[in-house]
């Protein structure tokens, strides 16, 4: 198994030194839980290159309520600190130790600017990229601990809301920028749904299969109130029929969550018909085993 997810940051802390004996509590974490490998994927938007490059793309947002816009600029002023350059080496720093890690990063999109954003990353030795949609427009759907967030939802449609998700997702896919879709179903993620989700599934299986990404089982949405791993069953059974490759993840933000019930995510992709995974080296994939999962080496459901 694998835990190709995996951040060095809680979202409540402005930044965290970054050293190899952090990146070691992690793989011994994972090793425990029978995973293989795991990947550091820290957020783009953590780093002040993508200050440098992004800042201030919220404003190009001018339907957006303004409070909406201002909330979008307090959280890059928490967040973007941490430097690129010393991520990417601590990261090869744990492999030449030894350790079981593969060198990734988060990354969301950015309507208009994913070119701009593919440049920057060309500079670095990635191993896998993951895509992902974390706000529409300047609305950050699943910041559940901001007030201004969550009070959008009961003002929105919430077909309309997964309509401008799967927009997006699209688009994202299409780029070329990434190697994986996380998390593929987050519009989820604060519990709301259409009656019938069926349409939007279909398109973000399409969406994976036509431009050749991997799509993620992460088990983080069982920490949150959608209850249920990403993607739901539906839509992880239209991406398994159109041969989309899989990987595995937990998301986790800290030790305590790696390998979050990996055996369940196991369970989940066997019930489809999977037995294979898909690892990432400087971004070409490779296939592994869908190797068994010892009972006792199952983390657990607990909440980050």
């Amino acid at each position: 198994m694998l835990d190709y997810h995996v951040h060095l940051w809680p979202h409540t802390e402005r930044r965290t030194p970054l050293v190899v004996d952090q990146v070691a509590a992690y793989c011994d974490k994972a090793a425990a839980s029978g995973v293989v490998e795991i990947a550091l994927t820290e957020h783009l938007f953590r780093f002040v290159q993508a200050r440098q490059l992004l800042e201030g793309f919220w404003d190009d947002d001018t339907d957006a309520p303004a409070e909406l816009r201002r909330s979008m600029a307090a959280y890059w002023e928490f967040h973007a600190h941490a430097d690129l350059d010393h991520y990417v080496e601590t990261a090869l720093a744990a492999r030449a130790a030894g350790l079981p890690v593969v060198l990734g990063l988060e990354v969301d999109y950015y309507r208009g600017k994913m070119d701009a954003v593919a440049a920057l990353l060309e500079g670095y030795p990635f191993d896998v990229l993951l895509g992902s949609v974390h706000w529409i427009g300047t609305w950050r759907f699943d910041d559940l601990d901001d007030a201004v967030s969550m009070a959008q939802w009961p003002a929105r449609a919430v077909d309309e809301c997964w309509d401008a998700y799967a927009d997006a997702l699209e688009e994202l896919a299409a780029t070329g920028a990434c190697d994986v879709l996380a998390h593929p179903d987050l519009i989820k993620v604060a519990g709301h749904r259409p009656a019938r989700p069926e349409d939007w599934w279909d398109r973000i299986a399409i969406a994976s299969a036509r431009h050749g990404l991997a799509a993620e089982v992460s088990s983080a949405g069982w920490r949150k109130p959608a209850c249920e791993q990403y993607p739901a069953e539906g839509l992880l059974a239209r991406l398994a029929a159109r041969g989309v490759a899989f990987t595995t993840a937990s998301d986790a933000h800290g030790v305590d969550t790696v390998a979050d019930r990996v055996e369940d995510l196991g369970a989940i992709l066997r019930s489809v018909g999977v037995e294979r995974l898909t690892g990432f080296r400087r971004r070409q994939g490779h296939t592994m085993p869908l190797a068994a999962v010892p009972a006792t080496g199952a983390a657990g459901g607990s909440r980050s």
